[in-house]
């Protein structure tokens, strides 16, 4: 086992290459509360900040992208489809041959102190390619190279199941251990990472019989397979509604309503509007009637039974693998090695949350129901249903009311170079890109610089929509960290005869991107990741245009996890950076969305620093109706606990009916029949049994926000005890021990059922982020 099992918005379950595949933005995020004035003094502005601003802000005319020689990231072999396919080939047959020479350790004792290093390189040389494959199937334009990424994906998937259940990858660990000499030589971030692999052998059935190993081969390959279906479904269009002309009366937007209600009045037939589109937007905020609304609901909340079955199969698959692995559920399973350790504290935790924000989301419901009650004249107070949230909820402002220039990528990414430079001493740095380095012309390329190191890491952005891109916004490891010069000489051996073109291909590919940071002897990979959005692309005529809030929000979320990857610089790409547990991995981007609370902070947007904008920064607003959110997201989280319990193997068990019953014993808003809005809960699978870590991380990230971070968010010493207690060690060290650390709480340090209470008190309420679904 080379990897934990990947749970994460989009991260499959490989378990050789435990990683971050992708970050999922949120819809509707709470705007935080003013903190008080920093008293750090701003730092002056540089031509280098200032030229963020065109760099992403200004339309590209190049279309070098189209002329591949450069080859994808500087790869010079990745310049047409098939090359893609002769690497992962090449590859694999270097895995296969290093899959031999470890399990021959045993031979000697210089043979067994090479075990840990040449696993973390097996895992290194078969990630390095599939999340390679893993973006390009999600970004590129061309169908060739989606073809091409989806082979090498399952090749290479493939194989990395067989090795998950590899007997004697498990006994040569088991050897490393067992040596009092070898073990001894281990570092700490040696040793933990042993843990990491000796964990996740243990958990996928490695002690049983053959017969019994090769169904969790099997059953671990058709949830993958069901996975992708079920993604599939869950963004696929849902159909329409028919909306009648006199339905569309008294509609509040004069804009686009006038619009569509002229043209309802005028064709004189149903409309046909799809859910999620500007009009269906538009009726739910606005429409006065209740039938458009609740018509619309129904449509974009609806699931085929072709659809529910399928997520039916997936938890049932999960329930059976946990069952063979000698679990009583999935999320025993999942969780044993994660900051929780085990369902019942993450029962524990959720009904805390809930305790605590039922009653600001009775009040906001109360409110709902006043207005309601007034808008329809009744003598009573009427029940809110789904679909008169939007309708009765105050609209929110688009932007702080904040004299800032207009919030465009540009100016955002000048800021957190800004933010990061008072934090870390690291700015990002635009750099030109050669021919054919990337998929699409809009793509830029930061390199992240350290005032002491010089470059640590380079970030590419994908920050604007178009067809056939992956929707929502993402973090994607393409290279992570790993220490090379110490690789063991032998490990690569292969005879002249096996060696081809493929396997020379797989050999360069592995070469490139190494480098020795300034002052330090040692060798490492460069981090590369790729951040996706779907912002509005640039315009010749008007630039780019403006950020909304959220947005804003998003690009911080996602940097918070880039940055995570950058510093995260461990000597085991298995712990490297993002590689950590599923609950502890959001702990940096949720963090770095308060800092956008910080007036301080929001004074960086400005591109001459005037630091007057201090004194006029703050008064956010906060909708009383996150809270309504709020306590729907932690409903998900109960459910996504029910889908991954035992009573999946019931043949009773039906998805739809349990979300009913959720929301009728602990909901606030009536279900609504003949929804099954459980089809589109994409997290179900990345996030299998560890949804709740987005609450549990945003707890950690308010306390340590409030107890470090708001009075000075621009502290150079705050920012470097942060990095040293927490981002540099990636997922090298148990997440319990840097959290109890850094808060100076040593009671947390054991992670047990007190730890758990001491979190499940911490305020999180106003913080909370509604709508991560």
């Amino acid at each position: 086992m080379l990897a934990r099992t990947a749970a994460r918005s989009l991260r499959h379950s490989r378990r050789l290459v435990q990683h971050i595949i992708s970050t999922k933005s949120p819809k509707h995020i709470s705007y935080p509360r003013t903190t008080r004035h920093a008293a750090t003094t701003a730092i002056p502005a540089s031509s280098e900040d200032t030229e963020l601003i065109p760099f992403f802000d200004q339309p590209s005319t190049s279309r070098s992208w189209l002329s591949p020689n450069a080859g994808l990231f500087l790869h010079k072999d990745l310049v047409k489809p098939s090359s893609l396919t002769t690497l992962a080939n090449g590859t694999l047959r270097r895995a296969q041959f290093l899959t031999d020479r470890i399990l021959r350790a045993r031979e000697s004792r210089d043979e067994l102190h090479m075990v840990l290093k040449n696993l973390d390189k097996l895992s290194d040389l078969l990630c390095g390619v599939i999340d390679l494959a893993e973006l390009i199937r999600n970004s590129h334009p061309e169908s060739a190279w989606v073809r091409s990424a989806n082979d090498a994906y399952d090749t290479l998937c493939e194989f990395m199941n067989v090795l998950n259940t590899h007997v004697g990858l498990y006994e040569v660990l088991e050897s490393v251990f067992a040596d009092p000499i070898v073990l001894k030589s281990l570092s700490q971030e040696a040793y933990y990472t042993a843990l990491v692999f000796w964990r996740d052998f243990e958990k996928s059935a490695i002690n049983l019989p053959e017969q019994q190993r090769r169904q969790f081969v099997t059953l671990s390959s058709e949830i993958i397979g069901l996975g992708r279906k079920f993604l599939d479904n869950a963004s696929a269009l849902r159909p329409p509604a028919y909306i009648m002309p006199s339905e569309l009366e008294g509609l509040k937007d004069m804009g686009m309503g006038t619009r569509l209600s002229l043209q309802a009045h005028f064709t004189n037939r149903p409309l046909l509007v799809y859910p999620g589109s500007l009009q269906a937007q538009m009726i739910m905020r606005s429409a006065p009637s209740e039938e458009p609304r609740h018509k619309l609901y129904l449509a974009a909340n609806s699931g085929t039974r072709d659809q529910i079955d399928i997520l039916e199969q997936m938890l049932r698959r999960r329930a059976e693998l946990a069952k063979l692995c000698g679990k009583d559920s999935y999320a025993e399973l999942t969780l044993n090695d994660k900051m929780v350790k085990s369902p019942d504290h993450v029962r524990y935790f959720l009904d805390a949350l809930l305790d605590r924000t039922r009653p600001y989301a009775r009040s906001a419901l109360h409110a709902l129901s006043q207005r309601k009650q007034i808008h329809q004249g009744l003598s009573s107070l009427p029940v809110i249903q789904a679909w008169d949230r939007d309708y009765y909820c105050p609209p929110e402002p688009p932007l702080p009311p904040i004299p800032l220039p207009p919030l465009t990528p540009g100016t955002v990414f000048m800021a957190l170079s800004r933010l990061f430079k008072h934090l870390y001493g690291i700015t990002l740095r635009p750099v030109d890109m050669g021919s054919g380095e990337v998929w699409h012309h809009d793509i830029r390329k930061l390199e992240v610089v350290d005032e002491s190191l010089g470059v640590i890491g380079l970030i590419y952005a994908d920050l604007f929509a178009r067809r056939g891109k992956a929707s929502g916004a993402a973090h994607y490891t393409v290279r992570c960290s790993r220490r090379t010069d110490d690789d063991d000489p032998q490990s690569d051996y292969i005879p002249a005869e096996y060696v081809d073109e493929s396997v020379r291909m797989s050999q360069r590919f592995e070469q490139e991107g190494r480098s020795r940071l300034r002052g330090q002897s040692a060798e490492f990979q460069l981090p590369v990741v790729v951040l996706l959005c779907e912002f509005t692309p640039p315009s010749a005529t008007s630039g780019a245009a403006p950020l909304e809030w959220h947005e804003v929000q998003t690009l911080f979320h996602e940097m918070g996890h880039a940055m995570h990857s950058m510093i995260g610089r461990t000597e085991y790409h298995n712990v490297s950076g993002t590689r950590c547990a599923t609950d502890f991995v959001e702990l940096p981007s949720i963090l770095m969305e308060h800092f956008l609370s910080s007036p301080s902070v929001l004074s960086l947007f400005t591109p001459n620093h005037d630091p007057s904008a201090l004194s006029r920064a703050g008064n956010h607003h906060q909708d009383p109706c996150h809270a309504i959110d709020t306590h729907g997201q932690i409903l998900l989280a109960c459910l996504d606990q029910e889908y991954h319990s035992s009573k999946v193997l019931d043949p009773a068990f039906d998805t739809s009916r349990v979300y009913a019953e959720l929301q009728e014993r602990r909901g606030l808003i009536p279900p609504v029949e003949g929804t099954a809005w459980q089809t589109q809960f994409g997290h179900l699978y990345g996030y299998g049994a560890t949804y709740y870590s987005y609450l549990f991380d945003r707890a950690i990230a308010s306390k340590v926000w409030s107890q470090l971070f708001s009075v000075d968010p621009l502290s150079r010493e705050t920012g470097e005890k942060y990095k040293d207690e927490v981002l540099k060690f990636g997922g090298a060290k148990d997440p319990w021990l840097m959290v109890s650390k850094l808060l100076a709480t040593p009671e947390l340090e054991n992670g047990d059922a007190e730890a758990m209470r001491e979190v499940g008190q911490w305020r999180i309420e106003d913080e909370i982020s509604a709508g991560r679904h």
